[in-house]
This record gives structure tokens, sequence and C-alpha cells, in this order.
């Protein structure tokens, strides 16, 4: 007969050791342990189960149908639209509007004959339809509602109901019957409450769209395992100062489409609208005669959209020996590595002064496209002139002040065209495509060149 051997089981998040220890390394759980014992030999080859195998190119694909709903920002960033047998996370801060966009959601597919299921562990029946006055101006009569923290009820809801569309908001408030010992929120209720929605949304019996609520950490992470994350098809973030009214939604993990997309909303008191043309929302129009210095445009992508945005600079006088470098939308080491260039190459001095760069609507620089922008509203500020209207710059500056080229440049030039732009800096070796109605396109070898062009 084979010897056993004693093992120790967290009763909190299941983690299994040799020995005791009075505190959980996985989960930091107190007294939590257990003891078990188990047969250290593992199965026969006579008696391990057998899989079947097919040839992988033998094996016929099919396109899981994507539903639309009228928010063209949620289903850009969800790659087109919700996949029919999908599970999606959507997490954000307090406040940032994410059961506000959701029930947005619910009720425009619930409009379009698709049941939807509300199912809420934090907020009573009674705040849910507060909110739905306030955002909706129709409520469907296919959305449903149920306030439950237990998940076996809000299973059996599915059961009776059996909408199309589930909301469960959020993860870390239900728990499942049949793990007593352990609370709301801790990591064996978080994953076995997972692991039934997974169940529930890739039924071959009737599959369904499930968006989970999940709650922000304070350092701005999902809360919970990180297991969770690698269970469900996709992860959505919202965010955005709840001081102010722009919302960005991206993916961190999409297996249905890009990760690169991005999604603008404005957080209004109906709910979240959608800010489909980003370009006209990230500059300021300013007439002929009232052009201010300081202000430069570029042409930066998000995904694979293209967007206008204008990038500010505050030049001033330093009374201090070590005057400040702040910049909102870029790191601190690129700006100095921007100003060194412009010091050097540009022959124009910055030792002495105070530079504060940022982006309309906070918008972070991630590509190294709009460092020639950022270096012309810098000398814009410390010239006291103005760039001339409808100028764009699009390019990176080397460290010798030479103009480098930047990817989908003809992307870029024609959506500068398409918003009215007449004036385009581009590198002189770059290669230009298209042909556009209003932009004029400027080839140019090195920042002096840029600085001399524009500003006479």
């Amino acid at each position: 007969m084979a010897k056993t051997v004693k093992i120790n089981r967290c009763k909190v998040c299941g983690y299994e050791m040799v020995g005791y220890m009075g505190k959980c390394p996985e989960c930091g759980a107190f007294g939590s342990f257990e003891e078990l014992s188990r047969s250290p030999e593992g199965p026969t080859s006579e008696r391990r189960p057998r899989a079947d195998i097919t040839r992988l190119k033998q094996i016929k694909t099919s396109n899981s149908e994507r539903i639309k709903t009228s928010l063209e920002e949620f289903d850009r960033v969800m790659g087109g639209g919700i996949v029919r047998d999908s599970i999606t996370i959507l997490t954000a801060k307090p406040g940032a509007g994410k059961s506000t966009l959701l029930l947005q959601v619910a009720n425009d597919l619930a409009a379009k004959g698709i049941k939807a299921l509300y199912a809420t562990g934090e907020e009573s029946t009674s705040q849910v339809k507060a909110r739905a006055d306030r955002i909706l101006k129709n409520i469907s009569d296919d959305l449903f509602i149920v306030s439950d923290n237990s998940m076996d009820s809000v299973l059996g809801v599915i059961d009776q109901v059996d909408p199309d569309f589930v909301i469960v908001d959020s993860i870390q408030t239900f728990v499942l019957e049949s793990f007593p010992g352990s609370r709301a929120g801790s990591p064996t209720q978080t994953m076995e409450c997972a692991y039934e929605l997974v169940k529930v949304a890739k039924s071959s019996n009737k599959p369904r769209m499930i968006f989970v609520v999940g709650q922000m950490t304070k350092e701005d992470e999902l809360a919970g395992v990180r297991a969770l994350e690698h269970l469900v098809d996709t992860v959505l973030v919202i965010e955005g100062d709840t001081s102010e009214e722009l919302r960005t939604l991206f993916s961190t993990k999409n297996r249905y489409g890009s990760t690169g997309e991005m999604g603008f909303f404005n957080m209004t008191e109906e709910g979240l609208l959608s800010i489909d043309n980003p370009s006209e929302y990230f500059m300021t129009r300013r007439s002929e005669g009232s052009q201010v210095s300081g202000s430069a445009l570029t042409v930066v992508k998000e995904g694979t959209r293209p967007i206008i945005l204008e990038v500010e600079s505050l030049v001033s006088h330093s009374f201090t020996p070590y005057p400040s470098r702040i910049g909102e939308a870029l790191k601190r080491e690129q700006l100095n590595t921007l100003i060194s260039i412009l010091e050097q190459r540009g022959g124009m001095p910055l030792y002495d002064k105070n530079v504060v760069i940022k982006t309309t609507g906070g918008i972070k620089l991630k590509e190294q496209s709009s460092n020639l922008a950022v270096i012309m509203s810098i000398v814009s500020s410390v010239k006291g002139q103005a760039i001339p209207s409808g100028t764009v710059f699009l390019a990176d500056v080397g460290l010798t002040g030479e103009i480098k080229k930047i990817p989908s440049l003809d992307g870029r030039l024609r959506e500068a065209d398409r918003m009215g732009m007449t004036t385009a800096f581009v590198p002189f070796d770059a290669s230009v495509k298209s042909k556009f109605e209003n932009l004029s396109v400027k080839r140019v070898r090195n920042l002096k060149e840029v600085i001399n062009t524009t500003l006479k």
C-alpha cells in the first residue's frame, strides 16, 4: 500500500505546501492552513486519461458573431462589437463611469431585442433605477435587474430569465454557497464565481455575452488575483479624472481584437457620450487674429486612428539655480532630451528657463512623431510668436538636429487635410503618396530650417 504524505492547504486561496506556516505566502491570510493527506503516486500509464488528437490544419474555424451597439467608441475598443460567447472585465477608479457605461450598453442592446440582465451586489434596485432615470431616455422592457450578492441566486435568475447579455457588478461582492469559509472578495470566492460565469458564457447550448465589473486597487490595478485576468477574454479599463469630463476606454487584453485601440467619451449628466471626432475635441479652434504663442499641432495615432493633438508650452524665467522641467504629457527624461537638442542644435539657451508641457485633454505623448511639435511649441513660447494657423508638425528630431521619418505618415497627413490644416512640416526624405485638397507639404532637413521657416 502506498504511503501517504501530509500537506497543508490554505482555506482562503487553495495554496498548498509541505509543512506549516502561520501566514499564507500567496494571499497573506493568517491561520488559514488545514492539514490533508495525499498519496504521492500519480496515475499509472494505464490509468492516465486519453484526449482526442486532431491535426491543426483539419480543424474548421468559424467567425464568432459580433453584436454592435450605438456607442461607436465602445465598439471600436471591443474590436468591432461584442462577441456572442465572451466574458469581459471592466475596471476603473470609483466614479469613473463603469456602471454608467454598462447600463447604457445593456439598455441599447435591450432596445434592439437582445434580452439583458443587470445583477448588482453593491446597490439596491432603487439606486440603479435612479441612475437609469437620469442617463436613459427610455428604459427598455427587455432590461431586467436583480440585487443579490449570492452568485447561486444570480445563476438561478439567468436560467429563469434566459438573457443574452449579463452584467455582474461587481465580482468582488458575490459569493458561492459551496465555499462557506471564504468571504466575499477573497481570492477563492472571486475565482470560483468567475469560473461559473465562464461556464455560462461559453455554454454550447446558449452562449452569452457577460460583462463583469472589477474593483481597482490604489495602485490602479484590477483587484484580486492575476489569474482572473487570464481567465477572461477581454480586460477593459476606463481612465479619467473624476473632476473632468473626458474619459478614455482601452483594453489591456482582447482575444477578439487589438489592444491598441482607444475610445473617448464625455461624462455628462446624461451618461457617457461618444466623442466620434476626437481631432475636433483635442485641438483649439482659433480665429486668424487670436493666435497665441506656445501652441503647436501634431497628429498622433491611438490604435489605428490618427488624431490631431495640440501641444502647449509655457516657458518662464527661473529664479532658482535649477529650473523646473514639467511634462504632464511625456516623461521628464524625454523632455530634457528635447530641450537639450533645442539648446545645442537650435541655438536657443534655456538653462535659466522653466519649461512646462501639456496636451489638450491630457493625452500622453507616447510616439516620437510628436517630438518636433513639442520643440516648436517651446520655440513659439520663448519667442512670444504664434505659429501660423493650420500648421502641423509630423516628424521626429534626432540628437544631431536632423528631422527624422515617422511611421504611417500618409494616414496622418490625410487626417490633417480632412480637418482643414494648410501646412505640414515633414522630413525631407519622407515618402508621401497621397494627394490633398487643402494641405501643402513642406519638406525640411533640420531643426533650424523649421524654426526659420515657421517663425521668422
